[in-house]
């Protein structure tokens, strides 16, 4: 679903700190710290999971899976562009 590498990528992306993520998914500070502290995909309660990439996505930042179309061709995050502008 989403790696730890992933969370931190997206939060350097968005300048948001651990807490913010945490407040804008409805889950705790130290769920955050632990699902970034996770090797690999991160482990969490589904709900919780869903609520940090919904938050994500709400926040207009895309998480590439395995094999989605990137530059480096490997997992990642991106910035979706705003309505009406090319990118």
């Amino acid at each position: 679903m989403i790696t730890a590498a992933q969370m931190r990528a997206g939060r350097a992306l968005l300048g948001w700190d651990q807490r913010r993520l945490a407040e804008a998914a409805g889950v705790s500070l130290p769920t955050v710290q632990r699902m970034e502290a996770s090797d690999g995909r991160v482990r969490g309660n589904v709900e919780s999971l869903t609520r940090i990439v919904e938050a994500f996505e709400r926040a207009g930042l895309e998480l590439l899976g395995e094999g989605a179309v990137s530059g480096a061709g490997g997992r990642g995050v991106r910035l979706r562009a705003a309505a009406g502008v090319a990118g």
